[in-house]
């Protein structure tokens, strides 16, 4: 597969409400209308005001890293949805971000682990195109002559930044890297960075070596995805997100706790991480809540040993 190829294949058409499926690919799009009462609150003074005069908390952590089996997998949660996967002898980063403030979001907890302490990064994974998701200035600091993989539509946003091949996937293509498969997954979400941009792609990424599978989900609403995704794939570790489900808008563009746990479950894989909570308060909800819910709906259906809640910045061995 060429570096920043671009395929051929049915585009993700622009909408409003409702949502919007590419029959072809079953990725969804969701509309990006704001709900008919979202104006009933007031995201300035419920969200923004109060995160800026909140202290950061959390800290970084200079850990060392695991000495792993050819079996074992790495993963060290940055925060938000940003982790370090070692597996098979390689450090990949996804969707690393470790800026302070997003576009005038402030970041309620500290990075994990300083930018400067990662082990070399031998591959960069971005989910889709958000700030929250893909910040150029985190990038260009990680930016070493090593590849990045973007969702279609995406790699122009990242080429100028120093990476030595740009690797564009469309939904079930997938990237080979030593021994790494890569495959972009479809999700229920959207992919533009700006509002004339709606054309780029979005998704979630499966990643296979030595026999072990984990799946890291991006941004995403529930969708009836989740199993094709499980049926294809036999998932051991799910990073699903639970925060961010009361945002301004008040359209349905992030699962809650309890869809991320319906999501796992119809996935079929052995444990799930939860993320995309804590870090950034992009939502009505208050920050600690989208853990307890989770938690709580766990403990109801009988799954609570399989949820590990990682603290950033302290290594998971799976």
């Amino acid at each position: 597969m060429n570096p920043f190829r671009r395929k051929q294949t049915a585009e993700i058409r622009k909408s409003s409400n409702p949502d919007v499926e590419c029959p072809q690919t079953g990725a969804h799009q969701v509309g990006l209308k704001p709900s008919a009462d979202w104006t009933k609150r007031n995201p300035v003074t419920e969200i923004l005001l109060p995160s800026l005069f909140a202290k950061r908390e959390g800290g970084s952590l200079q850990p060392e890293w695991p000495n792993l089996a050819a079996s074992q997998i790495g993963l060290t949660w940055i925060g938000h949805a940003s982790f370090l996967l070692q597996m098979g002898g390689l450090n990949v980063l996804i969707d690393p971000i470790w800026g302070n403030w997003v576009k005038g979001i402030k970041r309620m907890r500290h990075p994990g682990v300083p930018l400067h302490h990662l082990p070399n990064i031998d591959l960069v994974l971005i989910t889709h195109a958000h700030f929250d998701h893909l910040d150029r200035k985190t990038l260009r600091e990680v930016a070493a002559d090593q590849p990045i993989v973007v969702p279609f539509e995406v790699g122009n946003l990242v080429h100028d930044l120093g990476f030595q091949v740009v690797q564009e996937l469309h939904y079930w293509e997938t990237y080979e890297f030593g021994p790494l498969k890569v495959t972009l997954t479809p999700c229920h979400h959207w992919g533009a960075r700006m509002l004339h941009d709606s054309h780029r792609g979005f998704g979630g990424y499966i990643l296979e070596v030595a026999g072990r599978v984990i799946y890291h989900c991006g941004d995403t609403a529930y969708f009836d995805g989740f199993q094709e995704i499980g049926r294809r794939f036999p998932i051991d570790v799910a990073l699903l997100p639970i925060g961010a489900y009361e945002p301004p808008s008040l359209r349905p563009v992030h699962m809650n706790p309890e869809e991320a746990l319906e999501a796992f479950l119809q996935l079929g894989a052995k444990v799930m991480v939860p993320m995309h909570y804590g870090t950034f308060r992009l939502s009505y909800e208050p920050l600690e809540e989208p853990l307890q819910r989770l938690l709580l709906a766990a403990q109801a259906r009988g799954v609570l040993d399989q949820i590990v809640c990682m603290r950033e910045g302290d290594p998971g061995v799976f």
